[in-house]
């Protein structure tokens, strides 16, 4: 069975979202009676559905991708059809941006995927390197990772605006309740999305462990990782919160680690070089 540490971590962590949800649910009955559940059920499901297919349109966008003409990249376009054939999946939609830095992400399911590479990606790395993260990219499709993480955020946002609710509907209404809404409300959502943020971490070390074993060796991706990780600290613009948690780089030191969406860069190289 593949990735069975992975399925493991999912089980526990899907275990918590889903009590999470539960207590969430349960608050919403007892303010407004449990006639609603059919209502809370729905309306999650839809809230979820529009978030996903909202955060997939505006990652896009907010980075100004663009298709990636098959006539000037045709080997690009050929190797990718190539890992996707033997990952299992359909070749996904190839899109590049100028993104200020060397870098890549991917998007959507398998089936219905999106993968946009920078143009300083592509004029940074050697042909090896790009097919190592692109290798990484399927991966994340073929593992639903990007739909994973919308559901746990898509969590994250109910539990938050159940605990905003619930703030106000105990209190008295005033501007002090509302200040202290929005508090509870942002705690509340930092704390369900640790869980979530964890989860993601794994599932990078899972990509790249993917990627190497689909192109046959993990240097070629360490040595991507180590180009962008140095290409990033030139960076002259900054990218999205939420596009930068779908990129292949991320890192956070101290406290910020604990809210980072990927491991330590040294790390991952550490472990595709083992």
């Amino acid at each position: 069975m593949r990735h069975v540490g992975l399925n493991a971590r999912m089980a526990i962590v899907g275990s918590l979202l889903f009590a999470f949800y539960a207590v969430a649910a349960v608050i919403v009955m007892a303010m407004f009676g449990t006639g609603v559940w059919p209502l809370v059920i729905v309306g999650s499901i839809a809230f979820v559905g529009v978030q996903y297919k909202l955060g997939k349109w505006m990652a896009l966008r907010s980075v100004g991708a663009e298709e990636l003409p098959e006539n000037e990249y045709r080997e690009l376009h050929r190797r990718v059809e190539s890992l996707s054939r033997d990952m299992g999946i359909d070749k996904p939609r190839l899109m590049i941006a100028e993104m200020g830095i060397p870098n890549a992400f991917a998007v959507g399911r398998k089936g219905a995927g999106t993968v946009v590479v920078s143009k300083e990606l592509l004029r940074t790395l050697q042909p090896d390197e790009v097919e190592g993260v692109l290798a990484h990219e399927l991966a994340h499709i073929r593992n639903r990772d990007v739909v994973m993480m919308v559901l746990g955020q898509g969590v994250a946002s109910i539990v938050a605006i159940v605990a905003q609710w619930a703030v106000l509907l105990s209190g008295d209404n005033d501007i002090a309740d509302f200040f202290l809404a929005i508090v509870v409300g942002q705690i509340t959502q930092m704390l369900v999305m640790v869980f979530v943020f964890a989860i993601s971490r794994y599932r990078e070390y899972i990509a790249d462990a993917d990627a190497a074993e689909e192109i046959g060796s993990g240097e070629p991706l360490a040595r991507a990782l180590k180009k962008i990780s140095r290409g990033a600290e030139r960076r002259d613009s900054e990218l999205d919160d939420q596009v930068n948690a779908l990129c292949i780089f991320g890192d956070g030191s101290g406290l910020a680690r604990l809210f980072a969406t990927h491991p330590p860069v040294e790390k991952r190289i550490e472990r595709l070089r083992a």
